[in-house]
């Protein structure tokens, strides 16, 4: 806190020196023009929002590892190694073991891919459709608790795509709405994402309202409901890509 105090008086006192306003040198300085927003800057925080309706979907199934999965892996799911229980819970370990073997492979490929790479609207989709295919499993899965709690392998399978998924969308958002936003805006889109994320994680909680452990029809359409979506999104968001890549390559 002091050390970010002296430095605004240090900056302070360098403007009055140059003869300028702080507003005035922001806009000196600044790359981007400080008038009204350009329609090239409208057309990419355009593409950005909508990437961030569909990061919203992304979120509502991931989240679910928490909500209902965790119900799903506490009542359904044989927690036994041996003859020894663990808590349901351990099981959401899987998700950063995955994100730790499968980051550095996904860095790498995408590098080794440079300019062949997908584009991100692209990579969204790829990530939707990952997840979407987890939550296909889950429609099997919960037909087979009908006769009783069914191997973890399920939700080891379940999780593996949702990292997938994951790589292939969060990083790759953070990534976009840095270089894609306008420069005047890049923080206050930043925030926007992470906001989209929230709204997410709210929807999240709203399916899990729908988990009846008892009830293997009520699981299927649940999942199978979330799986048709996400599916669906991930189709939708790939006849799209073109169209918003040409948007987040408007300048301003």
């Amino acid at each position: 806190m002091i050390a970010g105090l002296c430095l605004f008086l240090l900056r302070r006192d360098t403007l009055a020196t140059a003869g300028l306003r702080p507003a005035d040198r922001v806009r000196a300085g600044s790359h981007e023009p400080a008038g009204p927003l350009t329609a090239g800057e409208w057309k990419r925080i355009a593409a950005i929002s909508i990437l961030f309706a569909f990061t919203i979907l992304f979120w509502s199934a991931y989240e679910q590892k928490g909500a209902s999965l965790n119900l799903f892996a506490r009542h359904l799911v044989r927690t036994q190694l041996g003859g020894w229980e663990f808590p349901a819970s351990w099981l959401q370990s899987m998700t950063p073991f995955y994100v730790i073997v499968l980051a550095p492979i996904f860095a790498r490929m995408w590098m080794r891919m440079g300019d062949r790479q997908p584009s991100s609207p692209i990579k969204f989709a790829l990530g939707l459709a990952a997840i979407g295919l987890a939550f296909c499993l889950l429609v099997p899965a919960s037909a087979l608790t009908a006769s009783g709690k069914i191997s973890p392998l399920w939700l080891a399978a379940v999780y593996f795509l949702d990292v997938v998924g994951e790589l292939c969308l969060s990083p790759v958002g953070l990534s976009t709405v840095t270089k894609a936003a306008p420069a005047r805006l890049v923080g206050l889109m930043m925030g926007a994402w992470f906001f989209a994320t929230s709204l997410g994680n709210k929807l999240a909680g709203y399916f899990s309202g729908f988990f009846a452990a008892d009830d293997p029809g009520v699981l299927m359409r649940l999942y199978g409901g979330i799986a048709a979506g996400l599916l669906l999104s991930a189709l939708i968001l790939a006849f799209a890509a073109p169209a918003l890549k040409r948007f987040m390559a408007q300048e301003s």
